[in-house]
């Protein structure tokens, strides 16, 4: 048996050693002492409850310490800062795209209202155009017929704004109005109605020459051929494209649908073809010619000779090339017009070998050169062709088929076997 040995004086007395004699002492749970961070002070002890004197002692219960990357209660940690400024960006991201593609569907709209406005603005007062609706005509043909005289600068702003606003249908009649006069003001004008409602329509098909012009004046009730001749020989109504000493206006009477008026004198319905035939001389740019009335008198060959517009800039070119060699331009229509100023009949019927020995300027089997005047009334195509004759090296032609294709040579064998097939078609 072993004894126990009580502590001495100098002893303290450890938690459950056995103060009774003969009973161990329960063991009370060991726990390592916390030693204090340096620089801080101790924790203060905490009061314990009163133990039964059965129960086992207990201990204070520490708070956990921070950690020290600990922040406040309710603030983003490292990752969910980086998780919220990744989430604004897509936002962002998406607000741009979202912005884009509006964008891209508004701007077709913006630049149509942006366009269409500008087709409303207020017109310019320019030179003053003779307009004439006619029989037939609808809201789109007078918008086609606006914008080619330049009254207008698109005919389909024009549609859009008349179907708008309700304009519309107009008055048949003359209207005076000017180029450039928009959409808004010419038709105020238009709906004002015509200067006065026409009597008789004077229809001048291309290639007539001012006698044939006089006679179609002369078939109008109250008109004369002869003072329209007169008025046209007169020297008082003149083209700007005239020459200085040329008195003729042949070619320079520009063929059209024209409205005259019961009052309207001959020498008004000359100057109203003589203005027309500036206007459109205005359009295709004939003041750049070298010689615009040379120019007008190739466009009088051209006419009378392309029966389809496509093989116009082809004969401009066979007339350009044989002037620059010194060939003789050999155009049947110039002798029509030489017998006419010769025997006063022109064709048909066609030229013959004895045509080809008249005595006449215009007579271009004997001349190499252009005639003195045009021959008749031209085209704004005719006039084109003349200005823009196509870049081919031919210098012969002749009719090809019945519809009046013709067919073009660059050497005088190749128009030969090209005439021979004309003739075994029967076309000459």
């Amino acid at each position: 048996m072993t004894n126990r040995e009580s502590p001495g004086p100098g002893r303290p007395r450890l938690p459950g050693d056995p103060r009774r004699g003969g009973q161990p002492s329960r063991a009370a749970p060991t726990r390592s002492a916390r030693r204090p961070m340096p620089g801080t002070a101790s924790p203060t002890p905490q009061r314990q409850p009163a133990q039964g004197p059965h129960e086992a002692p207990t201990e204070p219960i520490a708070a956990a310490p921070r950690s020290a990357g600990a922040r406040r209660r309710g603030g983003p940690s490292g990752n969910g800062a980086a998780t919220v400024r990744r989430e604004r960006q897509r936002r962002r991201r998406r607000g741009i795209r979202v912005l884009l593609v509006l964008a891209l569907i508004l701007l077709p709209f913006v630049l149509a209202v942006g366009w269409f406005a500008y087709q409303l603005r207020p017109g310019s007062d320019g030179p003053p155009v003779r307009f004439e609706i006619e029989s037939g005509m609808g809201t789109s043909e007078v918008a086609d017929a606006l914008a080619e005289a330049g009254v207008i600068d698109s005919a389909l702003a024009f549609k859009l704004w008349s179907t708008l606003t309700g304009a519309g249908p107009f008055e048949i009649g003359v209207y005076e109005l000017h180029e450039g006069q928009g959409i808004r003001d010419a038709i105020s004008a238009l709906d004002k109605g015509p200067e006065r409602q026409p009597d008789y329509k004077l229809l001048l098909p291309p290639g007539l020459t001012v006698q044939q012009i006089a006679e179609r004046v002369g078939q109008i009730p109250g008109k004369s051929a002869e003072r329209f001749l007169a008025a046209v020989n007169s020297g008082t109504i003149r083209s700007k494209y005239q020459p200085a000493g040329q008195s003729s206006l042949e070619g320079l009477l520009f063929p059209d649908t024209y409205f005259i008026g019961s009052d309207e004198s001959e020498e008004s319905i000359a100057r109203r073809l003589v203005a027309r035939f500036d206007e459109i001389a205005d359009r295709v740019g004939l003041a750049s010619a070298g010689s615009p009335y040379d120019a007008i008198v190739a466009a009088s060959l051209i006419q009378t000779e392309a029966k389809l517009a496509e093989d116009a800039p082809l004969i401009s070119a066979v007339i350009r090339n044989r002037l620059a060699e010194g060939m003789p331009l050999q155009i049947d229509s110039t002798l029509c017009y030489a017998r006419a100023q010769t025997t006063g009949s022109g064709c048909p019927p066609p030229p013959t070998d004895a045509d080809k020995q008249i005595s006449s300027p215009y007579n271009t089997y004997q001349v190499a050169a252009l005639p003195p005047t045009p021959i008749s009334s031209v085209t704004e195509a005719s006039l084109a062709a003349a200005l823009a004759p196509a870049d081919v090296p031919y210098k012969f032609y002749v009719i090809a088929d019945e519809n009046g294709k013709h067919a073009f040579a660059t050497t005088l064998a190749e128009h030969e076997r090209n005439v021979a097939e004309a003739r075994e078609k029967g076309l000459l």
